[in-house]
């Protein structure tokens, strides 16, 4: 464990975030004895508490007391008495655990800051992948798993042999629900709520239901979840910003306004069951299946503001008057959907020292996109002349003016101020349908074997996995436009005008923007569009097949054989655990390159053997007080659609072009330490500070360097000097940081303020890598600073938590250029706070009710390029308010 004199800076300007918390930790430090007793009573599993979020507190703690390796743990109704839907949220509340939102929502999670492919996912231990946008990332999308049909949350920040090497930063472990695990007999377990979102007023409603029967040998469940929302999402856009050329320039800064409004339908839904037989102690077989699915059916309402297409005027960073400016509108109903099928079948057997685990699992996942947009502009000749103001760049106002002829002929100047901006003049004439779409689907066959030998004070354990994957699909494609203009349509007996489509309804939208629009019926359009797209393909006029060109197209197959090995050796005081983990892994990578028109195949595979050793060592340096130590080796691989050989070639140009994937990409490799010390204290709590320090090689980053292989030779032309546009590997990079954690409940105030607890941590972080061109590059998605805490009271059947959480701003991604681009061009997330409450109150042992208030802060969530004052993004969804009643039986 390394650590930073620039942490350590930071450190006394944040550490009052959990001054409070250690304050009051200190009556209970001094109850030594007591403290020393309850905790191995927490150990031992004997809980004796009051509510149930202490209990699952208490859970989680006794299962990280006693872990081999540094990890955190978020139990099954701790995971319930948080306001979340899916298991990012969930997962969020973890000690050194960011999130990354799409719309709001919470979809990937990053640990320690750290990049989300650093991050691998496991399912009861089977090894998952994610495939997303594309196969443009290998990030697991955790808000197609609903947080109801998990057990627990595991998260495993040092690694042993055991678990897969393909984390550099973690390992998450979602665990589903044993029915052999839980009380015996039979037992029903739900939930239905009904709330209203603020902003646009939708609904929002979830249910689930958990049944389950148990008698020692046999065991079922089965279950199911559904969660749906009603959702306005406010957006501002820019697209990018223009540097001035000289003193003298006034063309310069915003390129375009870009008013956007979503209305879109989200839904998250579940399907589990699983059958446990146990024919004597220590002997199971079991059979587990799940169903997952996100799915998002989203209006698009978008006006872009061209400022940099106008005829003349001057523009910059504070404000413009330009003459004659385009408006194009974008119109679209698109869906997306995430589908996840996951049937496992396995056994366990322990006897005389030996333990026996068996597993075999197929997982399909499908995530597919079908965005038809629509765009049409203003006339040229009718376009109007804009007047904006930049002084507050998140929300730029825009005023607009007729455009009148000067007095020279041919030349035009702003003439009297429009009241608003007139939709009807967005034209047939210029409009266009761009079927956007994007599918990955993944095909995964995984078989392990671990097998364990007690022998004293020594366990050895080893064993074997195969995995089998098959990666198809094709990234975002746009190349199939299909005009709607009257005389492409001729001979259709069909018409679009995108003036038709106009509602009366005004936006619902807490932004300004000097204008005012009615939404679009983008539902009524879509069927139309959808007709239009059937008449023309029967004509022969539209081929579906050519939305997606054969150079954005990937087929992969991964075949992983791994080994591992390691001894557990216990002695007074502690414990150590090493070994290390062998993998064989072959890539096969077939695509195609279009060169001049021409498509050529390319193939270009991979095979590569690594060893990844680790080592854990714990030592109880007092009854109540844990030292970790741990080292280890870890890889994270590119994703399938950064190392497809399929591409875009120019060989008319000198150098030649190229765009597309990158088949030499090698994988990243880390070799990482952690340290931590945690101190159990009264109330099923905690006080612990963890270290890491992460040295990565081979770091990803996007890029136009030259080709420097001959992975794109074709046809005796030797292509390796041209210049591709792709994810390249960097040189080195560190990552390091700093944690505290504090869980308690008060127990050593008074009744009735001893219902009163606290779980909060902070966690503050450093990093950066180096390309040949460019050094100390910010890890993209990497906030400095992370603040999870919870203020809860739980007592007298009544559970109220109010939970706060903050990150600050980060790298989002870096411009394409030289090394990487240049600081001011990379773009960055700007840092917000979400404060959320939850409420419980226990009308009967086995019926509660719930209250859920979700964003009280209205957090507003921005990008921005360079500098804030430059932002590319600012987008806001509003308040949630959920209610209803939960039961169990």
């Amino acid at each position: 464990m390394i650590f930073n004199p620039h942490i350590f800076a930071r450190l006394r300007s944040s550490i009052s975030v959990l001054a409070f918390a250690g304050m009051a930790s200190l009556p209970a430090m001094a109850q030594t004895a007591q403290s020393a007793d309850e905790a191995n009573a927490g150990t031992e599993g004997e809980i004796i508490v009051q509510g149930a979020i202490i209990t699952a507190q208490g859970e989680s703690i006794a299962q990280k007391r006693n872990a081999d390796n540094l990890i955190d743990i978020s139990a099954a109704d701790s995971v319930g008495r948080f306001p979340d839907q899916n298991s990012a949220a969930a997962l969020s509340r973890l000690p050194a655990v960011a999130v990354q939102r799409d719309q709001g929502q919470e979809r990937y999670i990053q640990v320690r800051g750290a990049p989300n492919r650093w991050t691998s996912v496991s399912i009861d231990g089977i090894p998952m992948i994610g495939a997303d946008e594309g196969g443009l990332t290998r990030a697991y999308r955790f808000d197609a798993v609903p947080a109801v049909i998990l057990s627990a949350l595991a998260i495993n920040k040092s690694l042993t042999p055991n678990i897969q090497a393909e984390a550099i930063v973690a390992n998450i472990d979602l665990r589903t629900f044993s029915p052999l695990a839980g009380k015996a007999g039979f037992h029903v377990q739900g939930d239905v709520g009904y709330g209203l979102m603020e902003l646009g007023n939708g609904e929002q409603r979830q249910g689930s239901i958990r049944v389950s029967y148990s008698d020692g040998t046999f065991g079922v469940v089965a279950g199911a979840s559904h969660y749906r929302r009603e959702q306005v999402t406010d957006n501002r856009e820019v697209g990018r910003y223009d540097e001035p050329s000289n003193a003298a320039d006034t063309q310069f800064g915003p390129t375009e306004i870009d008013i956007r409004n979503y209305r879109l339908v989200r839904e998250n839904n579940g399907l589990f069951a699983g059958l446990e037989y146990s024919p004597a102690e220590g002997q199971k077989l079991y059979f587990k299946t799940i169903y997952t699915e996100f799915k998002d059916d989203e209006q698009r309402d978008q006006y872009e503001v061209r400022l940099d297409r106008a005829l003349s005027g001057t523009r910059n960073l504070s404000g413009g008057d330009l003459v004659r400016v385009p408006i194009t509108a974008s119109f679209n109903l698109g869906n997306y959907r995430t589908r996840n099928y996951i049937n496992t079948i396995g056994g366990d057997y322990e006897e005389d020292g030996w333990k026996v685990n068996f597993a075999a699992n197929y997982t399909r996942t499908e995530n597919t996109t079908f965005l038809p947009l629509v765009q049409a502009s203003t006339p040229t000749a009718t376009s109007p002349s804009v007047n904006y103001d930049f002084s507050r760049p998140n929300f730029p106002i825009v005023k607009l003016f007729q455009t009148v002829p000067g007095a020279t002929a041919g030349s035009f100047v702003r003439g009297p101020a429009l009241a608003n901006f007139d939709q009807t003049t967005i034209t047939a004439a210029s409009a266009i349908l761009i079927p956007i779409v994007q599918d990955v689907f993944t095909d995964s066959y995984t078989v392990k074997l671990d097998v364990a030998k007690e022998l004293g004070d020594l366990t050895l354990t080893g064993g074997l996995l195969y995995a089998d994957r098959d990666i198809g699909g094709f990234v975002f494609s746009t190349s199939n436009i299909v005009f709607l203009t009257p005389g492409a349509l001729a001979g259709t007996g069909l018409s679009f005008n995108p003036a038709s489509y106009i509602t009366d309804t005004p936006w619902d939208t807490g932004f300004p923007s000097g204008l005012n629009f009615n939404y679009v019926d983008n539902t009524r359009m879509r069927a139309d569009l959808d007709n239009i797209l059937t008449t023309l393909q029967r004509q022969g006029r539209y081929n579906p097949a050519n939305n997606v060109p054969p150079q954005n197209r990937f087929a992969l197959t991964e075949k992983t054989l791994t080994g591992y090995g390691m001894a557990k050796f216990v002695f007074e005081g502690g414990q150590v655990i090493a070994g290390a983990r062998v993998e064989n892994f072959k890539l096969t990578n077939q695509g195609q390159a279009v060169a001049n028109g021409i498509v050529v195949p390319l193939s270009s595979p991979q095979e590569y053997t690594d060893i990844f050793p680790s080592v854990n060592a714990r030592f109880d340096v007092m009854d109540n007080l844990v030292f970790r130590v741990a080292g280890q080796r870890g890889i994270a691989r590119p994703s399938f659609g950064e190392i497809r050989v399929s591409s875009t070639i120019n060989d008319t140009t000198n150098p030649g072009t190229i765009s597309g994937g990158n088949p030499q990409l090698r994988p990243e490799y880390t070799w990482g330490v952690d340290a931590s010390l945690e101190y159990y204290i009264p109330g099923q709590g905690i006080l612990s500070v963890a270290g890491f320090h992460r040295w990565v090689d081979n770091v990803l980053y996007s890029n136009t360097q030259d080709v420097g292989s001959n992975a794109f030779d074709s046809n005796g032309r030797d292509r390796s000097q041209y210049q591709l546009t792709s994810s390249f590997n960097g040189n080195s990079g560190e990552l390091y940081g700093v944690e505290f954690n504090y869980q308690q409940q008060f127990t050593f105030l008074p009744s009735p303020l001893d219902g009163f607890g606290f779980q909060g941590n902070l966690t503050l972080l450093e990093g950066s890598f180096d390309t040949n061109q460019r050094q100390d590059i910010g890890f993209p998605g990497t906030s400095d600073t992370i603040v999870n805490a919870s203020l809860y009271y739980e007592k007298y059947g009544l559970s109220v938590r109010a939970s706060y959480q903050w990150r600050s701003d980060y790298l989002e991604s870096l411009s394409i250029g030289t090394g990487g681009g240049v600081a001011t061009g990379d773009e960055f997330r700007g840092g917000y706070t979400n404060v959320d409450v939850a409420i419980r109150y226990d009308i009967t042992p086995n019926i509660s009710l719930f209250a859920d208030l979700n964003n009280l802060t209205d957090a507003k969530y921005t990008a921005f390029q360079g500098t804030p004052a430059r932002p590319t993004e600012v987008e806001q969804i509003g308040r949630r308010y959920l209610a209803g009643i939960r039961f169990g039986f």
